[in-house]
């Protein structure tokens, strides 16, 4: 099926959603005309129409912002999502403003509806040339049917990956001089969402993974150096960070004190309303949460790599599930790139990893991103497959995975980031090796877009 034909597909399920909404008395008309436009969004975008931005402005979409900043703050860190026995939920992990792709998905594992509800995992923006179209698609899902779609928060729903990975030139390219007051808006939606969910009561997701227990007692105020600035400075420039100012972004020295896993309950009490969350100080949690990474070695560790965020293994992920009584971990955040940087990991090219097997039960990796990343230096590329999890009745706990293929050839379309000497993975601190990747817009034979279940 053609880009064109999915579009299309996207209209005609909105307007089958929509007119059973209408039918109930829900939504307002102006949410549902949100979601139209942004179907038609994908109709457009295909021949590099402006129209999407005759819509935003119509639809005043800077309200919009408003209005979907109150609805994501009305959510707790850990949203609780229910699922009834005849429903159907479907999880799904990093999409990078692959909009085709997404378009894709939707159309291979059905729309959100009354028996088919979808967590997404964070990282919607950067790399891909589509962050805006694929994010104003699924915040419109959110607000015509806020209890069957839940969005959480990713690493690249920050500042400081948005200025380095393309998502801010993104918006600046497209909005013109409206442009600084959107991309304000769109920052304010991303310290709403939620960081993690529990599926059906069983299922914890969240974009990194787990995270530490916070001592009551301030640490020491670290001088001369902040993590904002050594951030920045490292990721646009491109400088390598060595082991002591890594020390510093991790927010600890040597003499710190063991690392303790943390619960729901500190989850639940940690400030997320923060734009860059911090490796240190008394509100790490939510850098935790999308930061930190599994490792096949047991222990509760520092990820230095990254310079933010945690490392934890086996045991850690045993001792989390049996406390909340959980089977199944999912977490996104590592794409291929990221795993080609790591031999002791499987390797991410069918969409997802078994990383854990514990007595309690699995942790598991999800990307859900063909094909990427979108724009390659190298003619090689990963032709990774993207895949998604769907969690069904009886037995709620048990994965069933689909993969996916790219969309091909995807439109010509020029990349809002230097991404021949950008960061090649998601170890945005881990710059002494950089052979960064992306391609024009590749033109390669049609991928077939099957949907397998493994």
């Amino acid at each position: 099926m053609c880009v064109n034909n999915r579009a299309f597909w996207g209209i005609r399920e909105a307007k089958l959603v929509v007119s059973r909404c209408w039918q109930c008395g829900q939504p307002s008309w102006s949410v549902w005309v949100l979601l139209w436009s942004s179907c038609w969004l994908a109709t457009f975008i295909v021949s590099k129409s402006t129209i999407i931005l005759l819509f935003c402005n119509q639809l005043n979409f800077f309200c919009w912002c408003c209005a979907l900043i109150q609805l994501l703050h009305k959510e707790p860190n850990c949203v609780e999502v229910p699922v009834d026995p005849s429903c159907k939920a479907v999880l799904v992990g990093d999409v990078h403003g692959q909009f085709h792709d997404v378009l894709h998905l939707l159309e291979i594992a059905g729309p959100p509806s009354a028996n088919r509800l979808f967590v997404f995992n964070g990282d919607y923006v950067d790399r891909g040339a589509w962050g805006f179209e694929t994010y104003f698609y699924l915040l419109a899902w959110k607000l015509l049917l806020p209890h069957r779609v839940f969005l959480l928060r990713g690493n690249h729903e920050t500042k400081f990956c948005t200025s380095a990975y393309g998502f801010e030139q993104e918006i600046m390219s497209k909005f013109g001089d409206r442009s600084k007051h959107l991309y304000r808006k769109l920052l304010g939606c991303f310290e709403g969402h939620p960081l993690a969910a529990r599926v059906a009561g069983c299922v914890y997701m969240a974009h990194g993974g787990l995270f530490r227990q916070v001592e009551k007692e301030p640490p020491k105020k670290t001088k001369g150096k902040s993590y904002r600035g050594l951030f920045m400075l490292a990721c646009l420039n491109n400088n390598i960070v060595n082991a002591g100012d890594r020390r510093l972004l991790s927010g600890r020295n040597h003499a710190d004190k063991p690392l303790k896993l943390g619960t729901l309950d500190d989850l639940a009490k940690a400030r997320r309303m923060v734009l860059d969350p911090s490796g240190f100080g008394t509100n790490v949690i939510p850098g935790d949460v999308l930061w930190s990474d599994p490792s096949p070695e047991n222990g509760l560790s520092h990820n230095d790599s990254r310079g933010i965020g945690l490392l934890f293994g086996p045991d850690c992920t045993q001792e989390f599930m049996e406390k909340h009584k959980l089977k199944l971990i999912v977490r996104s955040h590592e794409g291929p790139d990221a795993r080609d940087k790591r031999p002791d990991m499987e390797a991410m090219d069918k969409g997802y990893t078994v990383d854990h097997v514990v007595k309690a039960g699995k942790l598991i990796t999800l990307f859900s991103a063909p094909d990427y990343p979108q724009f390659q230096a190298s003619e090689d590329r990963y032709n990774n497959k993207g895949a998604y999890i769907v969690l069904q009745a009886p037995d709620f706990s048990v994965p069933h995975f689909f993969e996916f293929e790219a969309v091909q050839p995807r439109p010509k379309v020029t990349p809002y980031y230097d991404f021949v000497n950008s960061i090649d993975s998601d170890e945005e601190l881990d710059l002494g090796s950089g052979s960064g990747s992306e391609g024009e817009g590749s033109e390669g034979s049609a991928g077939s877009g099957s949907d397998k279940e493994s």
